[in-house]
């Protein structure tokens, strides 16, 4: 057999599916882990300079992004490690692999670690469904302020109306409402979305949440390649299939 002929055969045997899914798990997983961790910093700065001044009204706010950065640590270095896995359970489970350990028997242990990949990756597909409506969140409430800094700036808007136009935070539980001063209108609004902490958190904010899109399209992708994978090794013993997965 040629080089090229053998180059062939290998490439016939890379599970093309849990290779795309990992690129782009890695490629979601970074995104909304590296932007969610910048974005919760701008918005902790924007809220402890405008809307809460008192340190002690915005204390439990702040240990609570604390906690989510260090929470998205531990997710970005599970979905490595889980991304890694998945792909080298998908190469275990092609025809090349096959080719390199001649004939492949299964076992009631390896077909329980392909039934436990299926139910985790599931799990894990649902709870990022979840991740991707939470990140929404931020998403909706940056864009009412910048709808609202947008009507200030439109010429249809006469400058005596600029002051009723306001933001209050307060109303979607993010700071107590005793919290001072609770509320932004008028030219105070509009100074917050011309600063770059407003800017850039909106932004990446946005990226964050199709990162976390991105990361359940690959979910998604993994839970094909994986169910499929199981059920190759559990009728492995009675039939010489293999997979591409």
């Amino acid at each position: 057999m040629g080089c090229f002929e053998c180059c062939i055969k290998c490439l016939g045997g890379v599970p093309y599916a849990s290779l795309v899914a990992t690129i782009l798990c890695f490629s979601g997983v970074a995104l909304f882990c590296g932007c969610g961790h910048v974005a919760l910093t701008g918005t902790a700065i924007i809220l402890e300079t405008h809307f809460s001044i008192v340190a002690s009204d915005h204390a439990m706010l702040t240990d609570v992004i604390q906690l989510m950065q260090y929470v998205i640590y531990g997710i970005a270095s599970f979905f490595f490690l889980y991304g890694i896995i998945l792909l080298a359970e998908g190469f275990y489970t092609t025809s090349a692999v096959k080719e390199l350990h001649s004939e492949f028997k299964t076992t009631i242990c390896g077909r329980c670690i392909s039934g436990m990949f299926v139910f985790l990756t599931y799990i894990l597909g649902v709870a990022w469904l979840g991740v991707f409506g939470f990140s929404a969140v931020p998403v909706f409430l940056f864009y009412n302020m910048w709808s609202s800094c947008a009507t200030m700036r439109s010429p249809a808007v006469n400058l005596t109306d600029i002051d009723s136009i306001c933001v209050d935070v307060r109303q979607y539980g993010i700071i107590p409402w005793n919290a001072t001063p609770g509320k932004v209108c008028g030219s105070t609004l509009g100074d917050i979305c011309n600063t770059n902490e407003f800017y850039l958190s909106y932004h990446l904010y946005i990226v964050a949440c199709a990162g976390a899109g991105a990361t359940v399209i690959a979910l998604l992708i993994y839970m094909m390649a994986t169910t499929y994978n199981f059920a190759v090794l559990k009728f492995k013993s009675r039939e010489d299939c293999c997979t591409k997965f």
